[in-house]
């Protein structure tokens, strides 16, 4: 009898999970190229979208801009029983003390806000930027349509929502246009700290900032490969944290580089066809993004962009010098490439806002033993756990062992210092957390 409740019980799981991830590629199906090249040309028509620019124009400018994309929020709202609460975030940004900023301004954000059913204070934030920039970041007339940097993020954003927007999550999902990217990230800033002064349990967020081109600077054109920037620990954690690390590892494990691994496996689980390639770095060299100001508060964040990129297309005046066309005009965006990078944020968007929370505490132990050790605090809504493990060398968790409803686990044979371990939340749909590294020993 044991057997067959047991057999039935497996059967049920498989179906049911099964089923998930058929949402999962039905929901890598349903965006759309179109729509996303539509947006971008539409934000494209807005001449310059410079964070200092005409706020009055219902053509032209910044102003026009935002309230544009808080209409698409809206109408996007309108179609699934208003699931969407939309408003501005803003910050006002005075010119002293900031060189890239001509005049006290307001910055703006557009947000969206998917209510989870179960979870409403749990947060998974996908990101694009509403600006554009001209050669000279402190001119706001010149046009800048800045097609791919960012309205390919931006567009990308909106385009999640569309389709997400169908869907029940059991955690939020956050959309939103950030302001004032180019002139100091100054539209993260205000939303991380809206973000902290309101208590949100951010998951992580999902920085898009350019992921429309597949032709680099270098002659190489690439429609598969991304990059996903993530920073290796938390820029605010302690020096206690800090010894810790000397002796029990974790240099590479910290929870932006543990989003960096989720989106990797999940990419290559349900999309094999793209090259996701992470990049032990915050963002690229010397440069910064919107994730950042999240990261500097604590919350995990990553940058996703294109493998590729072009810097005659990146902050340029629109021109002809020498036989080079400059500028950051639509043709040069690939929206079939828009639609893929948009598809790998829809899908961890949904996974990671279906899978129940982390565990909090992961204590590691099996010093001098032919064994690795574990315990951690049980969490609500997970069917059972999963201890993951590496080689030290490995950037990405190459083994698993699913052990169940249980608390703590044996993992016999296992040499504790030859491996890096974590350990993740597995909800009854199937659906993974992300992986914890061990932030306790026990003796």
């Amino acid at each position: 009898m044991k057997k067959v409740l047991f057999l039935t019980l497996l059967l049920f799981y498989n179906f049911n999970f099964s089923q998930n991830q058929q949402d999962i590629y039905n929901i890598i199906n349903a965006v759309s190229a179109e729509r996303i090249k539509s947006d971008v040309q539409t934000l494209v028509n807005f001449g310059t979208r410079n964070t200092f620019s005409d706020t009055i124009s219902e053509t032209r400018g910044i102003g026009a801009a935002r309230r544009w994309i808080k209409k698409e929020f809206e109408t996007i709202s309108n179609t699934c029983e208003n699931c969407l609460d939309v408003f501005y975030q803003k910050d006002f940004v005075t010119k002293e003390g900031n060189r890239r900023v001509p005049h006290d301004a307001w910055v703006v954000n557009v947000v969206a806000i998917q209510k989870g059913t179960k979870y409403p204070n749990r947060y998974i934030i996908m990101s694009g930027d509403i600006d554009s920039r001209a050669s000279d970041t402190m001119d706001f007339t010149t046009d800048a349509p800045g097609a791919n940097d960012n309205a390919s993020g931006m567009a990308g954003t909106l385009e999640a929502a569309r389709v997400l927007s169908k869907y029940k999550f059991e955690s939020s999902i956050v959309y939103v246009g950030l302001s004032g990217e180019e002139q100091g990230l100054f539209g993260g800033a205000g939303l991380a700290k809206y973000a902290k002064d309101n208590n949100w349990d951010i998951i992580g967020v999902l920085n898009n900032d350019m992921i429309g081109n597949i032709k680099g600077v270098d002659g190489v054109i690439d429609n598969r490969t991304f990059r996903i920037f993530s920073e290796p620990v938390p820029a605010n954690e302690t020096e206690r944290q800090r010894t810790l690390r000397r002796f029990y590892g974790g240099e590479v494990d910290g929870i932006s580089r543990q989003l960096a691994r989720y989106v990797y496996k999940n990419t290559k689980t349900y999309m094999p066809e793209m090259n996701p390639m992470m990049v032990y770095r915050l963002d690229r060299f010397g440069r910064g993004g919107h994730h950042r100001p999240f990261n500097d508060l604590g919350f995990a964040g990553i940058r996703i962009m294109e493998a590729h990129e072009n810097y005659t297309q990146q902050h340029q005046d629109i021109r002809e010098e020498n036989g080079i066309k400059y500028g950051d005009v639509i043709e040069h965006v690939n929206f079939a490439y828009a639609k893929k990078l948009t598809a790998v944020n829809a899908i961890n968007l949904a996974s990671l806002a279906w899978a129940p929370p982390t565990p909090k505490e992961v204590a590691i132990g099996g010093v001098v033993e032919p064994s690795a050790k574990f315990k951690w605090d049980k969490v609500e809504g997970a069917k059972g756990y999963k201890i993951y493990w590496r080689n030290t060398t490995s950037p990405t968790w190459d083994y698993s062992r699913y052990v169940g409803d249980v608390s703590e686990f044996t993992l016999n044979g296992i040499v504790i210092d030859n491996y890096f371990f974590g350990i993740a939340a597995v909800g009854e749909n199937g659906f993974e957390s992300p992986v914890v590294f061990p932030n306790k020993v026990m003796r």
